[in-house]
């Protein structure tokens, strides 16, 4: 018997057996992100730290929060990207639900939900695409009902009718019939972590979509070990879903800006330029490091890949200052 999809993704993903929570691998196993993609991400967020350091005058404190830590990739390349001057002040966490990996920094508290007060910047990479949701079905009728899901096979069936919440959240975030991904769960999400902050900045980097742009066949799919297979809810396999980035933008009731992370990373100094070949002549060392310092950079800006994925960002007491950080 089949059950609805946020159920199946949370039993999959986060219950005892569950994808993220296994110890013997981990997700950069299965899938390439841009924290495993080059050092070169993590030192743009590093510099967008700086910015929300200097607009909130330089606290004694920093918190720097990593939410969906994975195996700590992206906190332990943020504190090696930081300079001097901010790194002794950084209070560093790590939010994520599998247990701590070995060799991590001491310093690095890990954590299983995001902290109740923070006063710095708090980063989200690929989180919210995570977060389990429904999956809502327009019938032959015409009828608004719930996908179910085998756990075992990922063979879907059609259910009840949908849920009023859902149903709600599709009037309002998702216009015309088809396959949709009722997205309030990641608002939810999103709106309380941009609730913790009590001044800084919140930042939201994923793979998505908005109201003019939905897919009529949804997004979701499955990884595993680098390959792309049919999502099914059995726990070897991510299971994700593009984010509604309008909706939980909206959600979170703050100001925000949100770009492409190619116009993002661009104005962060990351260019995926060639230097140019009189560099090779005088000092070809210097050339072949700049070379591949460029093919990271086009990765990560890539428009066809990891360069479309949208950069959310809310600021809160942050003044005029906080249009600044990109």
């Amino acid at each position: 018997m089949g059950v609805g999809w946020r159920l199946a993704m949370q039993t999959a993903l986060y219950g005892r057996d569950g994808f993220f929570v296994r110890q013997h691998d981990g997700p950069a196993d299965h899938f390439r992100t841009s924290v495993h993609a080059s050092p070169l991400f993590a030192g743009a967020l590093a510099r967008v730290a700086e910015r929300v350091d200097a607009a909130l005058g330089h606290p004694r404190t920093f918190d720097l929060v990593d939410v969906g830590a994975g195996r700590g990739e992206l906190i332990t390349a943020l504190l090696a990207s930081l300079p001097d001057r901010l790194a002794g002040r950084i209070n560093p966490v790590a939010v994520e639900v599998a247990p701590r990996p070995p060799g991590l920094d001491p310093a690095v508290r890990w954590r299983p939900d995001v902290p109740a007060e923070i006063t710095g910047l708090l980063v989200a990479t690929e989180w919210l695409d995570n977060v389990p949701l429904d999956i809502v079905e327009t019938d032959e009728h015409g009828r608004l009902r719930k996908v179910l899901v085998d756990r075992a096979t990922g063979t879907e069936t059609l259910g009840a009718d949908a849920d009023p919440a859902d149903r709600f959240w599709t009037s309002r975030w998702w216009p015309g019939p088809g396959r949709i991904e009722v997205g309030w769960p990641r608002d939810r999400a999103w709106a309380d972590a941009v609730g913790s902050i009590r001044r800084g900045a919140a930042l939201c980097v994923d793979y998505g979509h908005v109201k003019a742009d939905r897919p009529v066949l949804g997004t979701m799919t499955g990884f595993r070990q680098g390959r792309q297979v049919v999502p099914v809810p059995d726990g070897g396999c991510d299971v994700t879903a593009h984010v509604a980035m309008d909706a939980v933008a909206a959600a979170a009731g703050a100001p925000h800006r949100m770009v492409r992370q190619r116009a993002a990373l661009r104005a962060l100094g990351v260019d995926g330029s060639r230097p140019p070949l009189d560099l090779a002549r005088t000092d070809p060392a210097g050339y072949l490091r700049a070379l591949s310092a460029a093919g990271a950079a086009a990765e990560l800006t890539d428009p066809n890949g990891l360069g479309s994925h949208w950069w959310l960002c809310h600021t809160i007491g942050l003044g005029d200052r906080g249009t600044m950080l990109w």
